[in-house]
């Protein structure tokens, strides 16, 4: 009886671990400047999802600063909704990194959203997918990038999916400060 207790367990367990799928690839923690300032730029969103993007900094934003070591400033962009929905951001993008050379910003975190939504069908997973790059902005160059995806239960929420990928694709930095 206790090898069939047992059994279902492992096997209960092995469907919960292949219930939530992701996929990252996650670039090693950079050897960056202790003194270095920070900012979150704007992320491309290129999904049908209004204020992805938004929604991903602001996770990203709260996990970063949590370890209470980084003053993370934020570019002060106008709501130009239509600038950013569907990848449509070149220009705020450019706009944003002038912000962050003109406001000696040594680490600028950007990146984009292309997935942040609900699966259609009868379960109706919630799907992430995001990108991230930091630009040492004396330089021009990409120090460090991830990329990653996550799907959940059909109970979950995207924004918990999210959180949970974010934080994950996150480690590297959160290990330089």
């Amino acid at each position: 009886m206790k090898l069939k207790k047992k059994f279902a367990w492992a096997v209960s367990a092995a469907t919960m671990g292949l219930a939530a799928c992701s996929t990252l690839d996650v670039g090693q923690p950079p050897a960056l400047s202790k003194d270095g300032s920070w900012a979150l730029l704007p992320l491309a969103n290129y999904t049908e999802t209004p204020d992805a993007g938004d929604r991903v900094a602001s996770i990203a934003a709260s996990i970063l600063q949590q370890q209470g070591k980084m003053d993370l400033k934020r570019y002060p962009f106008k709501d130009e909704k239509e600038n950013f929905i569907m990848g449509n951001n070149a220009k705020q993008q450019q706009a944003a990194m002038d912000w962050a050379s003109q406001n000696k910003i040594q680490y600028a975190l950007t990146g984009s959203v292309q997935e942040w939504r609900y699966k259609t069908g009868v379960d109706g997973e919630p799907a992430v997918s995001v990108t991230f790059n930091l630009v040492d902005m004396t330089t021009g160059a990409t120090v460090w990038s991830a990329t990653g995806s996550r799907s959940g239960w059909s109970r979950s929420s995207v924004g918990a999916v999210g959180q949970t990928l974010i934080d994950q694709m996150l480690v590297p930095l959160e290990q330089t400060h």
